[in-house]
């Protein structure tokens, strides 16, 4: 079940009522190391274990080396492996296979080997040069954050992996060759030298596509599909992942007295087991509450979570509270860098860099804003539709045990739009897709705090134009465009009441 967005209505009940009559007091940060040998259920098992394949595979993927290293050992090996195939195959070779395969003598077999080598390492350096100019060109002219795009990109992953693997399995079967000696007859692998050949002609067509491939990738139009495509699947991995939690209806209560959960190291917080959270609080008697949520930073010290007993165990948790500490600490991943595992909001970001680069006097290229501010309202469409951990989340006998840090549609729609606005309120092409983003954010999710926020952005935007020093008849234009798509979302919030129950 939905617990907010576009196609819920606001829960009863919510928000609760807390006791807030004098500030809690918090006691000091828990962040020893001291841990408890307790066993863990399989569920904190298979979560923990799904957490962490996601965060390892996100981290293997952005990093250029591991497919080309993985593909030179195996082309270490068939280059070691080949030529003694070599020697038990050469001579019942058909007559077919035997024409088509290197015929050659040693040293023309060395020269080949010895060309095809040093070829592939000048290609290889041709592919990391324009791999770099890439990347400076995607940093200066787009967003450093998309730098992890290119990182990622498995068509360069692959090229190189062709051009290394290729020198790799030249240079093992070049130590293969054997020139006729007075105790020993010449050897020579055919078959390897072969395969080296093919390999060769496979180097040469992949780097063909790979410069086509890097003309493409370094078109911003590119570049923003990407970001949304990894976007649309982080909000697929969480709407899955937060749509099962249990919310929990009674009164909350603020204790005075609560632990805090210190973080082991700076950085963002890039992904949160809320499942692990629970169970830990359920096992353990006490109740948590988030200081962070994912895509915030934190330093280290500062606290990620506040914890305190249920009542029913007093003397349980706080009698190992490291141990506590160090059981919720495990449900929260800390990195030096946001990604898209779990991260959403990093996806908004990027495309919002984007905009405002191209909107700096330095690009000034508002067409592609315009075009970065039409994905960011279909990512934002999406994001404020996702589903939503409950604020409270009940364990399962009902009791309060986990109080989250959700995200509102208003923080939403301000994360997509605010930046744009303020940078770009006088722009004669932005404004007119400004307005037509709120409109379709309007129509699409008829939420009450949606249009809202909608609306607060138009008062906004109608003052930054009465304030600016343009032209007045472009301003007097664009305050009447603006006026014209307030009635218009009016109406069609209207319309929406009286047709169906406001679901996006």
């Amino acid at each position: 079940m939905r617990t907010t967005g576009c196609r819920s209505a606001p829960r009863r009940g919510w928000p609760p009522r807390c006791s807030r009559t004098s500030p809690p007091a918090v006691l000091p940060l828990t962040s020893g190391s001291r841990k408890r040998s307790t066993a863990m259920p399989d569920a904190h098992r298979r979560s923990s274990l799904r957490r962490w394949w996601a965060a390892v595979a996100e981290s293997l993927d952005s990093r250029l080396w591991p497919v080309p290293v993985a593909v030179v050992v195996v082309a270490v090996a068939l280059g070691i492996a080949i030529p003694r195939i070599d020697i038990l195959l050469d001579s019942r070779l058909p007559n077919e296979v035997d024409s088509a395969v290197f015929n050659g003598g040693a040293d023309t077999a060395r020269s080949v080997l010895s060309s095809i080598a040093g070829s592939l390492i000048t290609a290889t350096s041709l592919t990391f040069s324009l791999t770099v100019v890439a990347l400076q060109l995607a940093s200066s002219q787009a967003s450093p954050r998309v730098l992890r795009l290119f990182a990622r990109d498995r068509q360069v992953h692959w090229t190189l992996a062709a051009f290394l693997g290729t020198f790799a399995y030249s240079i093992a079967v070049l130590r293969a060759v054997r020139s006729a000696t007075e105790s020993d007859p010449e050897f020579v692998p055919r078959i390897a030298v072969t395969v080296s050949f093919l390999l060769t002609l496979v180097s040469v067509v992949m780097l063909v596509f790979f410069l086509a491939h890097l003309a493409a990738q370094l078109r911003v139009e590119t570049m923003l599909k990407d970001i949304h495509a990894d976007t649309d699947r982080t909000i697929d991995l969480v709407d899955a992942r937060d749509s099962g939690a249990t919310a929990f209806s009674g009164a909350v209560e603020t204790p005075r007295r609560r632990r805090a959960v210190a973080a082991g190291t700076s950085g963002f917080v890039t992904g949160r087991d809320l499942a692990l959270l629970t169970d830990v609080a359920v096992d353990r008697g006490i109740v948590v509450a988030e200081a962070k949520a994912v895509g915030d930073n934190v330093v280290a010290g500062m606290p990620l979570a506040f914890w305190w007993t249920d009542g029913r165990n007093e003397t349980g948790a706080e009698a190992d509270a490291e141990a506590t500490a160090d059981a919720l600490r495990r449900a929260f991943t800390i990195e030096y860098e946001r990604n898209a595992v779990e991260d959403v909001g990093y996806g908004v970001q990027q495309i919002v860099d984007i905009a405002l680069r191209a909107l700096s006097p330095g690009v000034n290229d508002p067409v592609t804003a315009v075009h970065a501010l039409g994905h960011l309202t279909a990512v934002t469409a999406r994001r404020i539709d996702m589903a939503r951990p409950p604020a409270a989340v009940s364990g399962p006998d009902g009791s309060l045990r986990v109080l989250t840090l959700p995200r509102t549609p208003k923080q939403d729609v301000d994360a997509a739009l605010t930046p744009l606005r303020h940078y770009g309120a006088g722009d004669p092409l932005l404004v007119p897709r400004f307005l037509q983003s709120c409109l379709e954010l309007s129509t699409l999710c008829s939420e009450p705090s949606v249009h809202a926020a909608l609306l607060a952005q138009l008062a906004a935007l109608e003052r930054q134009l009465r304030a600016s020093t343009a032209d007045p008849a472009q301003v007097t234009e664009l305050l009447t465009l603006s006026a014209q798509t307030r009635r218009q979302m009016q109406e069609a919030t209207s319309a929406v009441d009286g047709g169906h129950d406001g679901s996006c």
